[in-house]
């Protein structure tokens, strides 16, 4: 059976610059956006247009330096906020323009003080301006996640009768489990008949830790496109990580998937991201963080020495992460000292190893790491008594 190509799209330069105190300039957007193209993203969304005369240059001069992926501008359901994305977006040699609409009734009560009926209207109006000026228009439906299933079907239907190319699912909120975040999307697949005219995208925000698992529920009842940042990066608990949904498509061949990432990009350009803007990625991160491949129990040690596989799922090497570290503590074990001093060319037998152990206990419990200078420290003292 074909695999069926899952279309990455980056919101890092837009959704991910929203958290506080990761405002990025012109240049450091176009070396981000440089780094997303070579990583193989198919879509960048490269900012608000409207929002900012910052923002409106950094999308165009995106747009100029980009060669293959698609240059996309965000705006509202506001015709001046669509021409204004569609003349940043001129320098580009792909573009898309993407706009949309709050369609729950939360959104259209307490945000708009609308009625569904007008909300319809607007959303395939601003469609419609926006495919005056680009045949690749993406609708997003703001809040979807909690958007009633069958005026989603209703509104999803019109704006693809209206020109959309793909239609965005938010999750606006992280508000769904996955397996209703799955069902919405398997609904409107099974009750929009003009759904094959369109892309599904997932838009899946972190609020409850199940952006990733949610995307991946999304794609598996057809949705094929996802929308991440790199680090998860995004508004309140961040979005879907780029990095995460990647490797589940990559390691779980039977769901028959793909995407056309360099997955071996992915470390060194969360390295790059989290140095921009000055954003930390916290240590047991997935894929990308300081101890998502560093082994500390003896138990974890002795079968990881063993055969990598006991306890790593992924070759470090693959996501271009430094690889695998033996991070001693007190709650290591014989073995893990015992590859320790070998790799430090110390060469002990097993009861020598017994030995030492006891005293590598002693400086483990009075630090958090022992460090290869402790354990040079306890090799040469043993091997002066030993004398």
């Amino acid at each position: 059976m074909p695999k069926n190509k899952v279309y990455i799209f980056d919101t890092t330069l837009r959704d991910g610059e929203q958290v506080p105190g990761c405002k990025l300039n012109t240049k450091e957007k176009i070396e981000i956006a440089l780094a997303l193209e070579e990583l193989g993203v198919d879509i960048i969304e490269a900012g608000f247009p409207i929002s900012s005369p910052g923002d409106f240059k950094s999308v165009s001069e995106i747009g100029a330096v980009i060669k293959n992926a698609v240059i996309c501008g965000l705006s509202r359901a506001v015709q001046k906020d669509i021409e204004v994305a569609a003349e940043a977006l001129k320098t580009a040699k792909r573009s898309r323009i993407h706009t949309g609409i709050g369609t729950s009734d939360f959104h259209i009560k307490s945000k708009f003080n609308s009625t569904r009926e007008d909300i319809l209207q607007r959303a395939t109006q601003c469609v419609k301006w926006a495919r005056n000026f680009t045949d690749d228009v993406e609708f997003y439906a703001e809040d979807a996640g909690r958007t009633d299933n069958e005026y989603l079907a209703r509104v999803v239907e019109a704006v693809i009768a209206a020109g959309a190319t793909t239609v965005n699912i938010p999750d606006t909120t992280g508000y769904c489990l996955p397996h209703q975040y799955g069902e919405k999307i398997a609904y409107l697949i099974n009750n929009v008949p003009n759904i094959d005219k369109a892309v599904i995208s997932c838009h899946c925000h972190n609020d409850l830790g199940l952006a990733t698992a949610n995307s991946i529920a999304g794609a598996m009842n057809g949705a094929r496109q996802i929308e991440c940042t790199i680090n998860g990066l995004g508004e309140r608990a961040g979005n879907t990580s780029l990095e995460e949904v990647v490797m589940v498509i990559n390691q779980h061949h039977s769901l028959g998937f793909y995407t056309d990432i360099k997955t071996q990009q992915l470390n060194p350009l969360s390295r790059l991201v989290s140095d921009t803007m000055r954003m930390p990625v916290q240590p047991n991160k997935a894929i990308v963080g300081a101890n998502a491949f560093s082994h500390s129990s003896g138990i974890h040690q002795d079968g990881f020495l063993k055969d990598a596989q006991t306890y790593e799922i992924i070759n470090p090497e693959q996501v271009g992460a430094d690889g695998s570290k033996i991070v001693l503590t007190a709650r290591s074990g014989r073995s893990a000292l015992a590859h320790r001093f070998q790799k430090l060319g110390f060469q002990f037998n097993r009861n020598d190893i017994d030995v030492l152990y006891e005293q590598f206990l002693k400086v483990a419990d009075r630090k958090k790491e022992v460090e290869d200078e402790d354990l040079k420290v306890l090799a040469n003292q043993y091997q002066t008594a030993t004398v």
